[in-house]
């Protein structure tokens, strides 16, 4: 910087000093709000990569118990083909009915896990970059 010679050097340069470090603190500003946007999209694609493997598990584990309950299906129409009484037919609709119940709340407890497991893993990259703000403003205090 050059040596002011006159009141209006010495205003001029002052003038520069403060432009000078306005724009590097806007500078360094700009910089940490594109870190802080690159990791928000960052916890997006995390969160939706996390959200399209819940979906895959779960849609995959729909399409077996589905699979599965058609078997049973099947396998009870045998069932009752074969019953030559009365009391017969009542056993094999009792077993059959308690196989379905079993199978459905087995069913219900596992989408469940699912679902629980899958919004857990969704919301995980959120959850990381809220802290990261609380704590952000927490340390500019």
């Amino acid at each position: 910087m050059a040596v002011a010679k006159t009141p209006a050097d010495k205003i001029v340069n002052v003038g520069n000093e403060a432009l000078h470090d306005a724009m590097e603190k806007g500078m360094s500003g700009l910089n940490d709000m594109t870190a802080h946007s690159r990791k928000n999209l960052e916890a997006v694609i995390a969160s939706v990569t996390a959200a399209a493997k819940g979906a895959e598990a779960l849609g995959s584990d729909t399409l077996a118990f589905s699979k599965a309950a058609m078997e049973r299906q099947t396998a009870a129409v045998q069932s009752l083909a074969s019953v030559r009484s009365l009391q017969d037919l009542v056993e094999v609709q009792t077993d059959l009915a308690k196989t379905h119940a079993e199978a459905y709340v087995a069913q219900m407890g596992k989408t469940t896990e699912l679902m629980t497991s899958l919004f857990r893993d969704a919301f995980k990259p959120y959850s990381a970059r809220m802290t990261a703000a609380v704590e952000s403003v927490q340390s500019a205090r």
